[in-house]
């Protein structure tokens, strides 16, 4: 954005270390961590505008993001996407963004600016290309499966290599690296059930593919959508805001990816991760024994919702 380095901005970091807070606040990103702290700030009493080029967490169904989209706006937060970004300024009071938005300029203003648009690399100083080492233009060292670099004795893990920026999947590849460094190359790097989380409320939780995705990988989707309306715990809890999505290929009827958006949904998809990974189908989902008055029950309920009305079903019925 030009004018940005001119800016005195903050960052995920610097954000959480305010000692007193903005009257108002401007948050660059629609990713999982500009999702997260704009609502945490909007809930302290901070009034947020978050923006974004495209819509909210691009790589989430789009059903999923227009409903979390709502219940933030619901909370006062305000949404600004599909925004061309012209320029940035510091005023007398704060900051001035200036955007682009259907063809017609406008300002946005507030007292701080946050970027949450993604973090590089850190690796200018490891002198890669000496070492022989490729790194891809946003200095992210290249590795193949075996998380092996362009030279075959280094290896390399973690978000120096630009993928799955979790603590958990660093976590996988530095495993992986060790063992096959020490063990010949046996071990390969496999993320297609890695569960994602982005903790906003409702949380947003993810697996597998979507279903554009699953279209491109070559699969023919099935998809079966839930409102958590229907879910017995959600009615429990008064809190009905979200839904589920589960996707399956129609030639096998094997799961191959879900969504939850609920108040609890990131404690539920690590069961979906599991029937992904181990492949089941969704009638051996749906016949699962799942207890009642649970979150993890509406995963049972939507792959019964494949082939089945779910409000023509007695409690707990199969």
């Amino acid at each position: 954005i030009p004018g940005a380095a001119e800016v005195p901005y903050l960052t995920s970091t610097t954000a959480l270390e305010l000692e007193e807070l903005p009257r108002s606040l401007i948050v660059v990103g629609g990713g999982y961590i500009g999702c997260e702290l704009a609502q945490m700030f909007a809930r302290v009493g901070v009034a947020v505008t978050l923006v974004t080029r495209r819509r909210l967490l691009p790589e989430a169904e789009a059903e999923m993001v227009q409903a979390l989209t709502g219940y933030l706006c619901d909370e006062g937060l305000v949404v600004e996407s599909g925004l061309a970004y012209r320029g940035i300024a510091s005023t007398g009071d704060g900051v001035r963004l200036v955007v682009e938005q259907g063809g017609q300029e406008r300002t946005l203003a507030a007292e701080r600016v946050l970027f949450a648009t993604g973090r590089r690399p850190n690796t200018q100083d490891l002198d890669c290309a000496a070492a022989g080492i490729e790194t891809a233009p946003d200095g992210a060292i290249i590795v193949d499966s075996h998380m092996r670099t362009s030279r075959a004795s280094i290896y390399a893990a973690g978000d120096v290599t630009g993928r799955d920026q979790f603590v958990y999947m660093a976590a996988l590849g530095g495993k992986i690296a060790a063992r096959n460094a020490l063990e010949g190359d046996r071990h390969a790097y496999d993320n297609h059930a890695m569960p994602w989380v982005v903790f906003t409320d409702p949380q947003l939780a993810g697996v597998g593919l979507g279903e554009a995705q699953a279209r491109a990988a070559g699969f023919e989707p099935k998809v079966s959508v839930l409102p958590l309306d229907a879910v017995p715990r959600a009615l429990a809890a008064r809190d009905t805001r979200g839904m589920i999505k589960l996707i399956a290929d129609r030639q096998t009827d094997r799961l191959i990816g879900a969504q939850i958006l609920a108040p609890e949904g990131a404690d539920s998809i690590g069961t979906a991760a599991v029937a992904i990974r181990t492949g089941l189908t969704t009638r051996q989902l749906a016949d699962m024994i799942l207890p009642y008055l649970t979150t993890v029950e509406g995963l049972k309920l939507a792959a019964q919702a494949f082939d089945k009305d779910i409000a023509k079903l007695s409690c707990c019925a199969g």
